[in-house]
């Protein structure tokens, strides 16, 4: 008997005991802020696509930037680049020989230059943080950007004086005529304006939140007049450019996330003390008559299911559907019952507005499945969505991207 009070005391008060939550410090979470900034590269190349030697069609140029950066992903920008173009021909001189000297061909590479300003307005898509989340201390973006401007081109000289200087050999050879071959048939004068269109990368390296410096490398493409040469296609020039990026203003805020707590529970366990043995008595028949066969109404289990998804998914995959029709079985037999539906997402990539926006979308798709596939009423169902705020797979971060469902 002592033993046994014993053993009864000990369960009583182990269970109401709880285990202690872990020990985790507060976490912080970075919340963009949309801000302006401006861009200068003063140290620039360009490359205007020709068929002389590479060297000879490189030509200095700058660029000024300001833009806006509306979400960690996507911003716009106006660009101003500036400075000269440059274009050659290779041609055949014929060159008239003194008396008892035959005539002979030279080949030679004939060069001229230009002066240029390109306002464009460009897209730009930060595709770090659309891959890897928003981060304001990572130390390398990398983005692209697409635009559409003007190039506005002035001091075409250099181009008339090599016209004349080509068309004065071509004269020379008495099987030239202008129809078989015009060069520089393009050439332009004055100021000329003409669209163009632009793609490019911008590779920055933080040094602090205010400023970046970074490569950035650009493809343009403009009409073929643009070079006085007939080709028949579009002409092009690409551009490489260093420099710095200025950020205005407070560019994200911190905020302090204190760790959810995971309590283990243990339940109260009671042992009833067995009621003394009576000696048997018979049963009369009166009272046997009217003793009712007492039924203890069982308790219906809960049901949960979790279901789990890839990484940056919302769609259930197959080998996952059969938990979904779990629960839809369940609620089907319990016509009383009802179920929450809880999305999370993982702590370990994307940001706030990813991973809240992953967390409704696998709660909804769960939900949907349910009502559309099953024909669960939408009344019996609760759908919520924790975003990474809480982690139900604490030491498993993959394990969160999960979608809780309990059917009671």
């Amino acid at each position: 008997m002592r033993l046994r009070k014993f053993i009864l005391s000990s369960l009583v008060v182990m269970g109401g005991l709880t285990a202690s939550a872990q020990d985790k410090q507060p976490s912080v979470e970075y919340i963009f802020q949309p801000h302006f900034y401006i861009q200068a590269q003063p140290v620039g190349i360009q490359y205007t696509l020709g068929e002389i030697n590479f060297g000879d069609l490189l030509s200095y140029n700058v660029q000024l930037a300001g833009g806006y950066q509306f979400t960690p992903v996507f911003g716009a920008r106006l660009a101003i680049n500036a400075f000269q173009s440059k274009a050659g021909q290779k041609f055949n001189d014929l060159i008239i020989g003194m008396p008892g000297k035959p005539n002979t061909i030279e080949v030679s590479d004939h060069k001229w230059s230009w002066n240029y300003i390109a306002p464009t307005v460009d897209a730009t898509f930060n595709m770090t943080n659309l891959l890897l989340g928003y981060n304001p201390n990572r130390l390398f973006n990398f983005s692209l950007y697409a635009g559409i401007g003007a190039n506005i081109a002035w001091n075409n000289g250099d181009a008339a004086i090599v016209k004349n200087t080509l068309l004065t050999s071509l004269q020379r050879n008495p099987n030239w005529t202008q129809e078989f071959f015009e060069p520089l048939a393009y050439i332009w004068d004055g100021t000329k304006c003409r669209f163009v269109g632009q793609f490019g990368a911008n590779a920055d390296f933080r040094i602090t939140d205010a400023l970046s410096v970074g490569l950035e490398v650009s493809v343009n493409t403009l009409s073929d007049h643009y070079n006085s040469k007939r080709a028949g296609n579009t002409d092009w020039y690409f551009n490489a450019l260093l420099g710095a990026k200025f950020n205005l203003g407070q560019t994200h805020v911190e905020k302090q996330i204190q760790p959810v707590k995971y309590i283990h529970r243990v339940d109260t366990i009671y042992i009833k003390e067995p009621a003394p043995r009576q000696p048997a008595t018979a049963m009369t028949a009166s009272a046997a008559s009217t003793a009712a066969p007492s039924t203890a109404a069982a308790a219906i289990e809960p049901l949960r299911r979790d279901i789990f998804f890839t990484i940056r998914a919302t769609q259930v995959v197959s080998n996952e559907m059969p938990k979904v029709k779990d629960v839809a079985d369940y609620m089907k037999k319990y016509p009383n019952s009802r179920v929450s539906v809880t999305g999370y997402a993982d702590k370990g990539t994307g940001n706030v507005q990813i991973n809240n926006r992953l967390a409704e979308k696998r709660a909804k798709v769960v939900t949907d499945l349910l009502v559309q596939k099953y024909g669960i009423d939408r009344s019996r169902i609760t759908t919520d969505s924790k975003g990474h705020f809480e982690q139900p797979y604490p030491n498993d971060n993959d394990k969160n991207r999960v979608t809780v469902c309990i059917a009671q």
